[in-house]
């Protein structure tokens, strides 16, 4: 049997992105082309999950903000939804620059601002062990996407399924608004949030390395942004459950 030979790179370097395709039957220059959007989006995704790092911590770590919105729960309320609101505009600008980048700041930071709201009223060990397992797990799932594609398998089909588990998610959570839940809900709720938003990442990460225009940058950035993002969230709701 006659195997290709691994390309090197003058310096003498494996050069991944040329000896191996991301998926069954794609050309070699559609793959570079392929590695280069996947290289952009996640420098994207970096950036964002950085600022809102930066921006929570300034939250947590300074009372008077957290206390500012937690006394003023309709605008913690507005701000909840601030970024679905911030979802349209996003969508429709997404291929114009700078106008893309400026909504996307916005949206981020919006939503940062109550991620760290949320993180401010926990305890600190929580959200470290939460912050540890949740890029375990997007780690680890994004590994097994790409191993996954590069074999021939394909997640296209958890769309309809993934859309329809996440709007019942979100009546779910609604209805706790009124309705407060106890613990056990919290953590079933919290349990299913984080295996819908695991197969989200599968689903999202496999799009990126197969189906988004390479113009959709911005939409694919946010996609796979928000799915950490909501992980995170998921299992912090579990812990709090558990340490309650």
């Amino acid at each position: 049997m006659m195997y290709e030979p691994v390309k090197t790179s003058k310096a003498g370097f494996v050069d991944v992105e040329a000896g191996a395709g991301l998926y069954p039957g794609i050309s070699s220059d559609e793959n570079t082309l392929r590695w280069g959007f996947i290289r952009k989006v996640y420098g994207i995704v970096s950036t964002q999950l950085l600022l809102s790092m930066i921006v929570a911590a300034v939250v947590v770590f300074n009372t008077p903000v957290s206390l500012f919105f937690a006394q003023m729960p309709g605008l913690y309320f507005f701000m909840s939804f601030l970024p679905l609101i911030l979802l349209i505009p996003l969508y429709y600008y997404q291929q114009k620059h700078p106008v893309n980048l400026v909504l996307l700041g916005f949206f981020t930071v919006s939503l940062s601002l109550t991620v760290g709201v949320s993180c401010a009223f926990t305890r600190g060990e929580l959200v470290l062990e939460a912050l540890v397992l949740t890029a375990t797990v997007t780690l680890g799932l994004t590994a097994y996407t790409y191993w996954a594609s590069k074999k021939g398998y394909d997640f296209n089909f958890l769309g309809p399924v993934l859309f329809v588990a996440v709007i019942t998610l979100i009546l779910w959570s609604l209805i706790q608004v009124f309705f407060p839940a106890s613990k056990l809900s919290m953590s079933i709720y919290g349990g299913i949030a984080t295996v819908i938003f695991s197969a989200y990442i599968v689903y999202d990460t496999d799009n990126l390395i197969k189906r988004f225009n390479y113009d959709e940058y911005i939409w694919a950035s946010v996609s796979l942004y928000l799915d950490i993002l909501n992980l995170f969230l998921s299992i912090l709701n579990i812990l709090r459950a558990q340490s309650n």
